[in-house]
C-alpha cells in the first residue's frame, strides 16, 4: 500500500506493459495461493480417510482381544485382571491417537503459515 501511495505522491504511473505485468505477477500469486489451498484440503480429506480406517482397525483389534479375554475368564480375578489390561491397552490407544492428532495440527499449522506467507507447500 505504501508502494502505490508513493507512485501517487511522486506523480509516476507504470507504463502499459509494467502495469500488465504487475496483474500477471498478482494473478500467478492468487492462482498459487487457491491451488495450495485445494491441494491442502484435498490432503485433509486423505488423512482422515486414513486416520478413520486406522482407529477402525485398532478399535476392532482391541475389542477382539477383550471378547478374547472375557471368554477365557472364569475367575472373579481373571475377570478383574482383564479389565485392567483392556483398560491399559485403552489409554495407551487413546494416548497414541492424542499424539498422532497434535503432531497433525502441528504440521497444518505450518503448512497454513507456509500457504499464507507464499513459501512452497512441500
Amino acid at each position: 500500500m505504501s508502494e502505490l501511495s508513493a507512485r501517487v505522491a511522486s506523480g509516476s504511473f507504470p507504463a502499459g506493459a509494467n502495469a500488465e505485468a504487475e496483474a500477471t505477477k498478482l494473478n500467478q500469486g492468487a492462482l498459487e495461493f487457491l491451488l495450495g489451498a485445494q491441494r491442502m484440503m484435498f490432503e485433509e480429506w486423505v488423512f482422515l480417510g486414513d486416520e478413520m480406517l486406522e482407529r477402525t482397525r485398532t478399535e476392532m483389534q482391541l475389542f477382539t482381544e477383550f471378547v478374547a479375554k472375557l471368554a477365557a475368564a472364569h475367575s472373579v480375578r481373571d475377570v478383574t485382571t482383564m479389565c485392567q489390561e483392556c483398560g491399559q491397552h485403552q489409554l495407551d490407544f487413546f494416548r497414541r491417537d492424542s499424539e498422532r492428532l497434535f503432531k497433525h495440527g502441528e504440521r497444518m499449522i505450518a503448512t497454513t503459515s507456509n500457504l499464507i506467507s507464499g513459501r512452497s507447500l512441500n
